[in-house]
């Protein structure tokens, strides 16, 4: 099964997804220019929500860590077990260090291990996105060498385990087994080089967010004034500091796009796992907002209309084109004449190309605009309730 969600969200002015120069990142899009945010925004400020975490935890089900501190991580569970196991506090601690080093080469093909940068811990060279199983069983190979060593040679134990290559404690079996995963990497996936992870293939689709409408961009000019400048004794005119941020406001279209069965073939089959997850995911995708920039702009805004669609064959379908042709605002406004285009495309193309769905949910603020043939659904927790349905 195959499950949609088509979100228009309307911003006030904001910088919610910068570029490489501080500017709302936007592209062209029907010959217009249109303000976007990434789906790696999006995925990210999802996965790290705190309704996302709330409901996970609650449910006591655990997500992932994307992360270059491998090492660190691994160097506490392995110094932990050495101490378990009799060893020396010192030797430990030395021990730990080189084990460290070891796990830094985790994170490429040939086990290359990096260098300490002075006064950092080390690093590996790729950012992945781990879990607490990877993390142990890592632990678990690199410490049972460590303590090998420091069992056989204690005197030696810190040159013979410095001797040790990280590829070949990267390419042990134990660590080439499938271990099961978190929901976000179950969701997101992941691409790792080290033979000691296993790639995941994502269950979840994110298309960029793009705006419904042309784009201008404007510039905020900010100065920062010396709160003493006018007390006394002192008569000093002007600022302390002169500065602009670009931004922009938007009605944006969201599009993601859910394989249920990829999703539960990364979950071991856990159906019970993703009835908790699925409808965590579409609440977070609701009401959570990227956080660039929102200090300045405060731009929390609820998405205006929300439509679900459930389909048995996993063959996707989103309504970005409904806004090729940009819309004008006019006297009804942006999001009033966003929801209509998307209502009339979305008739258009299920009476034409004739869809099979399972079943199909619209939210809106109006719910007088649904699309024709699609159940009205009158709350975020109805909502929630009618996807956890259909997960049976």
């Amino acid at each position: 099964m195959l499950l949609e969600f088509h979100i228009l969200q309307n911003h006030s002015p904001a910088n919610l997804n910068r570029d490489d120069m501080g500017a709302p990142k936007s592209c062209f899009f029907g010959g217009a220019q249109r303000a976007r945010i990434s789906s790696q925004c999006l995925k990210r400020s999802i996965r790290r929500s705190d309704c996302f975490e709330r409901a996970l935890e609650e449910a006591k089900v655990p997500l992932g860590t994307r992360t270059r501190k491998l090492p660190a991580l691994v160097g506490q569970q392995v110094e932990k077990m050495l101490l378990d196991n009799g060893v020396e506090a010192e030797l430990a601690a030395q021990l730990r260090e080189v084990a460290e080093d070891k796990a830094s080469g985790f994170g490429n093909e040939k086990g290359n291990e990096q260098k300490r940068s002075e006064g950092k811990d080390p690093r590996t060279a790729q950012t992945m996105f781990l879990t607490d199983n990877d993390i142990a069983a890592v632990a678990q190979v690199i410490g049972a060498k460590a303590l090998e060593v420091a069992q056989d040679k204690p005197d030696k134990a810190v040159k013979e385990f410095e001797k040790v290559k990280a590829k070949e404690l990267q390419d042990t079996k134990e660590l080439r087994e499938w271990r099961p995963v978190t929901v976000d990497v179950a969701l997101f996936g992941r691409m790792v080089t080290s033979p000691a992870f296993q790639d995941v293939e994502a269950s979840m689709q994110v298309a960029h967010a793009l705006s419904t409408h042309r784009v201008e961009m404007e510039f905020d000019y900010f100065t920062a004034v010396d709160d003493l400048s006018k007390s006394e004794g002192h008569d000093e005119m002007g600022a302390d500091m002169l500065g602009d941020v670009e931004f922009n406001s938007a009605c944006f279209y969201k599009y993601f796009s859910l394989h249920v069965d990829g999703l539960l073939e990364n979950l071991d089959g856990s159906k019970e796992v993703a009835q908790t997850v699925i409808p965590a995911f579409l609440e977070a995708a609701l009401v959570t907002t990227p956080s660039g920039k929102q200090n300045t702009f405060a731009a929390h805004n609820l998405p205006s209309a929300v439509l679900v669609e459930a389909r048995p064959h996993p063959q996707p379908v989103s309504y970005a084109n409904a806004f090729e042709k940009p819309i004008r605002g006019g006297q009804d406004g942006l999001v009033t004449e966003s929801v209509k285009a998307l209502v009339s495309h979305v008739e258009k193309v299920n009476r034409i190309y004739e869809p099979e769905t399972v079943s199909r949910f619209w939210m809106s603020l109006d719910s007088e605009d649904a699309p024709e043939g699609v159940e009205v659904v009158g709350s975020l927790k109805a909502l929630k309730e009618k996807v956890r349905e259909l997960l049976g």
